[in-house]
């Protein structure tokens, strides 16, 4: 039984709480593996085969394929976790944060300097600031992968 959550009209966030953690269990002990060099080895090699050793779901398997953390976050990973396969694949946390913003990495370097985005027009779902799924990238526009 789902409990109430009032923090799901929060505007682009995916809040990880014990449902998103369930949900991702196997996503993210994936991206844990890759902390070994070997593993790191075995998935650049063939990234199929390997993901295909864990009990992730299909769309998961995808969603790490298409280097969209946006999406892997959806299906329950974690951006710690996630941070790992932007390791392995040569990204600062900066390009990864970028990416899922549809931002270059200059650019989101800009932005956070400049204090991040604003409050204004992000608080919950429905207003029209930056943040609002209208205004954010989708599908690829926002992906890692070069």
């Amino acid at each position: 039984m789902a409990l109430d959550k009032p923090y799901l009209d929060v505007p682009g966030t995916t809040i990880f709480d014990a449902e998103q953690s369930r949900k991702g269990y196997w996503l993210n002990q994936f991206c844990m593996s890759l902390m070994k060099a070997e593993n790191r080895t075995r998935f650049k090699a063939n990234e199929r085969a390997y993901l295909d050793e864990w009990d992730m779901t299909e769309e998961q398997k995808q969603a790490v394929l298409a280097r969209d953390l946006n999406w892997c976050i959806s299906t329950g990973g974690n951006i710690y976790f996630l941070a790992k396969i932007g390791a392995t694949d040569g990204k600062s946390f900066q390009q990864m944060a970028g990416s899922m913003t549809g931002m270059t990495e200059d650019e989101y370097r800009q932005m956070m300097v400049a204090g991040g985005r604003s409050a204004n027009g992000n608080r919950v779902v429905g207003e029209d600031g930056d943040a609002q799924a209208q205004n954010q990238p989708q599908g690829a526009a926002g992906t890692m992968k070069d």
